[in-house]
């Protein structure tokens, strides 16, 4: 049943959700920002613009596709909220870092579970790119 404490409960697990995701995202914005205006964020683009284009993306979006492989997804947000994209890379990157988001952290658990670390992490790497491909190629 619906009630008063309901919307109470929620709207304050609503902004310690919010809080929680801005510590994380806020910071990465602002240091991706100032990548970019100190000069380091372009020659990161440059460097990765020849493999980024296979996929339609920029070469900023390889600093957003490290993060999120490597950390999560909410920092990888942060960094493609400060770059410039259009729907069709946003889509792509967010399919490519669904896939193949916190290996690191997730490469542990399911090496507990008795997953070869040395198998999953190139194949879920291979299917991220596979789907940003196909993705990239067929819309």
């Amino acid at each position: 049943m619906l009630t008063i404490n309901t919307f109470k409960r929620g709207f304050s697990k609503g902004i310690s959700t919010i809080y929680e995701l801005a510590k994380i995202m806020i910071p990465v914005y602002l240091a991706v920002k100032i990548l970019d205006y100190s000069g380091i964020l372009s020659c990161i683009s440059f460097i990765f613009e020849p493999l980024m284009s296979l996929l339609g993306l920029p070469g900023e979006a390889s600093l957003a596709l490290v993060v999120g492989y490597a950390v999560n997804i909410y920092a990888s947000l942060g960094i493609m909220a400060s770059i410039s994209l259009t729907v069709k890379q946003a889509t792509t990157l967010g399919i490519m870092i669904s896939i193949a988001h916190n290996l690191i952290g997730e490469t542990a658990i399911v090496k507990k579970l008795g997953v070869k670390a040395s198998i999953i992490v190139p194949l879920r790497l291979f299917v991220s790119f596979l789907c940003g491909f196909v993705y990239y190629i067929l819309f």
